[in-house]
């Protein structure tokens, strides 16, 4: 789970909403297309340090969350390259805190095995994502799970979360998502359960965010090669 305003837990700004209504090696098969993400895992978030960096590498579901127009794919280049200067808060806090608890749920339920994996796009190293959870049904649709808490009842989902929840399901080749979210009165929970909502992938909402997670990639190899036209050549020590 991901400036964080205090009637959500979340590192998007909200935005538009919509409503909530085998044997031997050499025999074994290839795997499954549902599981080919597995070939794809670059950093795993419980250490924290290679998992940052590996984001800073690449697009992230946090980064595509923002993308909804060209004004904040410059935006969102500004941010790569200057830092948001965002380091977390109470919200925040609790969010982390709660997210193996919802996770544990989640998983007795829906049997989608929580997950701290962060994986690239098939034939994509740049286009990066984190899910909360990974499962596969026994229909063979593989799934996802994302877990939020927030302050205030959702009257409609967030768009920025569902653009973050298409991109991972783009990411990771998946189907469908499992959205979950707890609501908390002063970091209290609720209700003794969270809320839950199937996201269905959505492919023509997919294209349009890998258009603008390319622009942003862009943007920022732009300003990479401005920096080293600018900077000074080595010094010479032959001379």
């Amino acid at each position: 789970m991901e400036p964080v305003p205090h009637s959500l837990l979340s590192l998007f700004q909200l935005d538009e909403q919509i409503s909530i209504s085998p044997s031997a090696a050499a025999a074994t098969p290839p795997p499954a297309p549902a599981m080919a993400h597995l070939g794809r895992i670059v950093a795993d978030s419980t250490d924290r340090v290679a998992w940052l960096r590996a984001r800073s590498q690449g697009i992230t579901a946090t980064d595509v969350a923002k993308l909804a127009t060209e004004k904040s794919v410059h935006n969102a280049a500004r941010e790569k390259i200057n830092g948001s200067g965002f380091g977390g808060n109470p919200y925040t806090d609790h969010g982390r805190a709660r997210e193996p608890e919802i996770a544990t749920w989640v998983l007795a339920n829906y049997g989608i095995e929580p997950s701290t994996n962060l994986f690239h796009a098939a034939g994509q190293p740049r286009h990066l994502a984190t899910p909360d959870g990974l499962g596969l049904a026994r229909n063979g649709v593989f799934e996802l799970a994302e877990i939020k808490t927030t302050s205030k009842p959702w009257r409609s989902i967030p768009r920025s979360y569902l653009r973050q929840i298409w991109w991972q399901q783009y990411v990771l080749g998946a189907d469908r998502t499992l959205l979950v979210w707890e609501e908390h009165d002063n970091f209290v929970p609720r209700n003794a359960v969270p809320e839950c909502r199937w996201i269905d992938r959505d492919d023509d909402q997919i294209r349009i965010l890998v258009g603008f997670a390319d622009q942003l990639i862009d943007l920022l190899n732009h300003q990479r090669e401005r920096e080293r036209a600018d900077a000074p050549p080595p010094y010479d020590y032959g001379r």
